[in-house]
Parts: structure tokens; C-alpha cells; sequence
């Protein structure tokens, strides 16, 4: 298989490649941390699009048990079909749902599994997909049967660090931290959603979000992607690059800061700020 090296809308640090490449080639689940914004999901997406592979998707939610990854069975339905006298009822496989780790194991090719935000989950989900995550199989209780990985599956797991993680969890991992984009690096990724934006707003603008990022005691920093969003508003707003330059986020906020901030506490903050140098 050939190596990660990011892809023509995604750019990957080199620190980035070789974390990817170490969890393929090791064939060890990658865990991946970073502030909201800084592209770990996506990351999935692009893995699966440089290796040209199917791409399953568990987002993960506070109410999500690690039993539906595997698989869920209906019951309810059977029940409702015996009491109907329907013939179906007699084959308990027709009231198995596969969840992803089940259609990621069955597929005939090598797929890129996803597990998104696992630390939304209960503190007990990472430890209940210990066997299968490490083994690559199951075993389904209704069907009698052991489903097993035909093809080891490329397996990306983020976390937003809402919780710690199991240290017996973390053990099975290639772990590794998105850092935030340097200027050099946000310059890339702003010229592979703009190609033909204009270099001096570039500059102007990501003077204004570096220096919004600097302001101690923001709850939430911007982050790349709402950087992206900002930069379409000055065009679509024809902001101009000098308007920019004039901006001192000590006595005024730049345009559509909605697009940058998004709390009242960090509103508030910077109004404070504000109101302590005039």
C-alpha cells in the first residue's frame, strides 16, 4: 500500500504523514486528538481517498453503546411478525442490523473505519471494544456464529478530550495531537480552498485571527475551518485588505465576528478588553 502524504484538499503536516503511515503499517488503530476545527475528521475521509478505499462512519453520541457498532437485534420486530404469523419470523438473521465494525469486517476489500468523538461515549465504551478492536473478530450470540475480519481494516479513531481514555485502550493506539497550523502551514490550506485569493488579504486577515487567538481567556479559540468561513465573508463582503490592516482588536471588533467567535463569555471577554485600554 502505498504511503499518506495528504492529498490535493488536504494538507498534512510531515509530523501528520508519519503518524498515519506508523498506524497502517504497524496495524494499529490511530488516535487522534486536536482542537475542534483542526481536521481530524476529515482526516478519515482523505486517508480514504489517497488509497482510493471505502470509508464506514461511526459518529459516536453520549447515548451510543459499543454493542451497535457490532451489531443490533430487533426483538420488538420478530415479535410483532410472530404475532402476525409472518414466515420470516423463523430466520433470526432477518432481525440482525450490522453495525460498521460488522460491515467493515465483512467487506471483501480493505475499508477506512472511522469512530468519530469517541469521548462522547460512556467512559466504558473504549473498554467494551478492547477484544474486537484488538482480535478483529466477535461473536454473534443469536447467530451462533464469529464474524471476523476478512481484511484488516484502516481504523481512525478522534477524540476531542471531553474524557481520558482507558490506559489499556490507549495501549492498542498510535496516538498522535494535531497541532494548530502555523502561519506557513495556514497559508496551504487557505490557498487550497482559495487558489485566487488576493495575498495581501491573506496576510491582513490572518494577522486579525492570530492576534483573536492570542486574546487570554477565550473559551474557544477560532479554529481553522471558521478562519476558512471568515475569509468568505471579507470576500463576499468586499472587505478589503487595508480596512484590515487598520484593525486593532483593542478598540474595535473585526467584520462578522459571528463567524469567529462563538460564545458570549468570549464576547464579553473581548469587550472587557476593550473597555480596559480606552
Amino acid at each position: 500500500m502505498l504511503d499518506f502524504s495528504g492529498t490535493d484538499s488536504y494538507i498534512a503536516t510531515r509530523e501528520l504523514m508519519v503518524a498515519v503511515n506508523a498506524s497502517v503499517h504497524l496495524q494499529r488503530p490511530l488516535l487522534i486528538k486536536g482542537e475542534p476545527g483542526t481536521g481530524k475528521t476529515m482526516l478519515a475521509y482523505e486517508i480514504a481517498r489517497a488509497f482510493n478505499l471505502p470509508l464506514f462512519t461511526w459518529h459516536i453520541k453520549s447515548t451510543t453503546k459499543a454493542q451497535q457498532g457490532l451489531y443490533e437485534y430487533d426483538a420488538v420486530s420478530r415479535l410483532r411478525d410472530s404475532q402476525l404469523g409472518d414466515p420470516k419470523v423463523h430466520n433470526i438473521a432477518n432481525y440482525i442490523q450490522p453495525g460498521q465494525l460488522w460491515r467493515a469486517f465483512e467487506s471483501d476489500e480493505s475499508v477506512v473505519l472511522l469512530i468519530d468523538e469517541i469521548d462522547k461515549a460512556d467512559i466504558e465504551f473504549p473498554n467494551d471494544l478492547l477484544q474486537e478492536l484488538d482480535r478483529m473478530e466477535f461473536y454473534c450470540y443469536e447467530l451462533q456464529q464469529t464474524i471476523t475480519a476478512k481484511h484488516r481494516p484502516i481504523i481512525v479513531i478522534t477524540s476531542n478530550n471531553e474524557k481520558e481514555l482507558p490506559d489499556a485502550f490507549l495501549r492498542r493506539c498510535f496516538f498522535h495531537y494535531i497541532r494548530f497550523p502555523d502561519q506557513a502551514t495556514m497559508k496551504q490550506i487557505i490557498h487550497v480552498h482559495y487558489p485566487n485569493l488576493d495575498t495581501k488579504l491573506i496576510h491582513q486577515a490572518m494577522a486579525v485571527f492570530y492576534n483573536l487567538r492570542e486574546v487570554r481567556g477565550l473559551k474557544k479559540k477560532p479554529s481553522t475551518s471558521e478562519l476558512i468561513d471568515w475569509l468568505k465573508l471579507l470576500v463576499v463582503g468586499k472587505v478589503g485588505n487595508n480596512e484590515l490592516e487598520r484593525i486593532d482588536l483593542k478598540e474595535h471588533f473585526p467584520p462578522f465576528l459571528g463567524a469567529l467567535l462563538k460564545s458570549e463569555q468570549d464576547l464579553a471577554l473581548l469587550e472587557k478588553t476593550q473597555r480596559k485600554y480606552n
